[in-house]
């Protein structure tokens, strides 16, 4: 039976963090220590079969004005079957997340995933700043 779950002890921890850590063009410079207090810090969801955990996203949030999409990914040999769109749609219709008026994210590869389901380019890219603070890097 294939079902998301936001219950963060469904997490393969191990998974995860090769993943991330090792695989994603996005997240090679996090730690260990990082990667664990993004989880610990964020709602978390993942996308099970047979206790098998095949896909992963998570969402930084107030839960009342803003929140950011992040680390979504679907294992290599599960791609194409529609799990990344089961989970956009779990997470877009969360009623945890209702009153939510500001989503982001950041991609590279995935526009078209994430267009069906309303993300835009910025529409005022300069009102947008980051601080990146000395010696860290993107991620």
């Amino acid at each position: 039976m294939l079902y998301i779950s936001t219950d963060k002890s469904r997490i393969d921890f191990e998974k995860l963090s090769s993943f991330l850590l090792k695989e994603s063009y996005w997240a090679q410079s996090r730690t260990i220590e990082q990667l664990k207090s993004a989880l610990e810090n964020s709602r978390c969801y993942c996308l099970i079969e047979n206790d098998e955990m095949l896909g992963f996203a998570r969402v930084i949030t107030d839960f009342g004005v803003f929140a950011y999409l992040a680390d979504v990914y679907i294992e290599k040999e599960h791609r194409g079957k529609g799990y990344g769109k089961m989970l956009m749609e779990e997470i877009i219709n969360d009623p945890k997340l209702k009153l939510i008026s500001r989503w982001m994210l950041g991609t590279l590869d995935a526009h078209g995933l994430y267009q069906q389901y309303g993300f835009t380019e910025l529409k005022e890219p300069k009102r947008w700043m980051e601080y990146l603070p000395k010696g860290s890097e993107l991620s």
